[in-house]
């Protein structure tokens, strides 16, 4: 029984771990992997769009010299649908994002733009307000009177909305029709 429980390799006692010789695979090596397209980007070449969710078989690599915060950049190059010419994009993980490198433009950004002039703006009025007293003040008192102005309308908007539920239509296409047939009437007489 001592032969079932023991490993079914054979180490010769004058074996050595240290002497297996090392794989040595190269830094930037590629693997093919499968992927969606991660955003809606256009083809330079030939103008294909290529949308988000798009399955490609890609070729990933670690970018040499570039990581931010310890963590590894993948470059990932894929095939136009159409012309087959090479696209490359890059992992952005300082925007949890991706960022395009050659071969293809990217659409849709306007959303992407909006939250980053929204962010620089909000980034400068905190700025702005730690160096001045006065301008938190004025800051304040313009928030409160939007507030005051956004709540104003929305009364305006509850009152017309109270005053056409109160409007009787049946009434009024009863009268309409009403005003109809006298007209009739009258272009027969």
């Amino acid at each position: 029984f001592p032969d079932l429980l023991s490993p079914q390799k054979y180490y010769p006692p004058d074996f050595d771990p240290a002497k297996i010789p090392k794989l040595k695979l190269p830094k930037d090596r590629q693997y093919v992997v499968r992927l969606m397209a991660p955003f809606n980007m256009r083809c330079k070449t030939c103008g294909e769009y290529i949308y988000k969710g798009k399955k490609f078989n890609a070729r990933k690599e670690t970018v040499q010299n570039e990581s931010y915060l310890g963590l590894p950049i993948f470059r990932f190059y894929i095939k136009c649908t159409r012309c087959l010419a090479e696209i490359t994009f890059k992992t952005d993980p300082e925007n949890t994002d991706y960022t395009m490198e050659h071969g293809a433009t990217r659409n849709f950004q306007a959303e992407k733009l909006l939250e980053e002039e929204e962010k620089r703006m909000q980034k400068e009025r905190e700025e702005e307000e730690l160096n001045n007293p006065m301008k938190v003040l004025e800051n304040r008192t313009k928030d409160s009177k939007l507030e005051m102005e956004v709540l104003e309308n929305l009364q305006e908007l509850k009152e017309l909305n109270q005053r056409q539920a109160n409007v009787d239509f049946e009434a009024m296409l009863k009268q309409y029709k009403e005003l109809e047939e006298e007209q009739r009437r009258k272009e027969q007489e």
